[in-house]
């Protein structure tokens, strides 16, 4: 039969109540009376509930992930599916618990940040996007809740935030493709409201530009959503200019989109890089190059950073940035 607090509190001849104050370190316990407690625990093999106790101390040990509405379908872009097994192994090892929920549009991710945040159903926020003048952001300061922001925010001094250097990450893609004779380069990208997806065309754009390279808005297609369809239909109009021997896209799923249309119409040497690094870049044929942007320790970090915040550790840390690596496949094509 499964040993209760109650049994605690007779076997220590005191009242449950005491026990509570004891599991939760409660400063006012006597050091004689917690030790009675602690010997009556080890001898009846008490182990007690990690809810119940975080409860008792008015918290509730659960992170509430909040995943964008694109994510509605987590199985089609691994990034999340990574980033959040990143959270869970971290969080497990502080005792902490992971739900998580999306919404069908941006009212309804506003709503329902304002509904668990309420009524004490968690205890810290993970925003697995940043963008412009971000509702949730400015909600969350302004109620003062604990939360940590997958991306760079604007406001990158007070709010605890993890990302990659992302304009770095395609500067440096795009000048290793000049390197290797690509002198006219395309780019497709998605949501570009999200910072995340400005700071990858700056660096495609500032690469450009230092090498001298001319581009214009024909060279450049921003789509609604990440995935295979958009890629597609973005390689339908970049490839409208001649002479394009490259293209970087922001995500794989975009980069399977183009690879389609360019077996397609059966075109060869053309150079294609996405970013995350997925499986479904790894096993396409031909396989897709793409920058490996970490997305584990993404999450494992932004659950650091919040947890530690939690937890009271007094860290004047606020950021984390995650190197990122190019992995070369057969997509990664030299003309010279």
């Amino acid at each position: 039969m499964k040993v209760t607090i109650k049994d605690v509190a007779k076997e220590a001849d005191v009242a449950t109540s005491t026990v509570s104050r004891v599991l939760s370190n409660n400063p006012r316990i006597s050091e004689t009376t917690r030790k009675r407690v602690k010997e009556a625990i080890d001898k009846l093999g008490y182990e007690p509930n990690a809810m119940a106790r975080s409860l008792a101390r008015q918290r509730t040990k659960i992170l509430g992930i909040v995943l964008p509405n694109e994510a509605k379908d987590l199985f089609t872009n691994p990034f999340f599916i990574t980033s959040m097994q990143g959270m869970s192994l971290y969080a497990q090892t502080k005792g902490y618990y992971i739900t998580y929920a999306f919404s069908e549009d941006d009212e309804g991710e506003l709503n329902h940040v304002k509904e668990i945040t309420n009524n004490n159903l968690i205890d810290g926020v993970i925003l697995m996007r940043s963008r412009q003048n971000d509702e949730i952001i400015n909600y969350l300061q302004d109620k003062r809740f604990p939360f940590v922001v997958i991306g760079r925010p604007e406001d990158t001094e007070s709010i605890l935030w993890v990302d990659n250097d992302n304009v770095k990450a395609m500067y440096d893609l795009v000048n290793l493709l000049i390197e290797n004779g690509h002198k006219k380069i395309g780019f497709v990208g998605a949501i570009e409201e999200w910072n995340m997806s400005q700071d990858r065309l700056k660096g495609y754009k500032d690469a450009l530009i230092d090498s001298k390279l001319d581009y214009h808005d024909n060279l450049i297609v921003q789509q609604n959503e990440f995935n295979a369809k958009n890629g597609y239909d973005a390689a339908k109009k970049l490839f409208k200019e001649e002479g394009l021997t490259a293209i970087v896209t922001t995500d794989d799923l975009l980069a399977l989109g183009v690879q389609e249309y360019v077996k397609d119409n059966n075109m060869k040497d053309i150079a294609l890089i996405g970013f995350n690094n997925s499986q479904i870049a790894q096993y396409q044929k031909p396989s897709i190059s793409s920058i490996d942007i970490m997305a584990g320790r993404l999450g494992h970090y932004a659950a650091k950073l919040l947890i530690s915040k939690l937890e009271g550790k007094g860290s004047k840390r606020k950021n984390y940035i995650v190197d990122t690596k190019l992995v070369e496949r057969d997509t990664f094509i030299q003309i010279r």
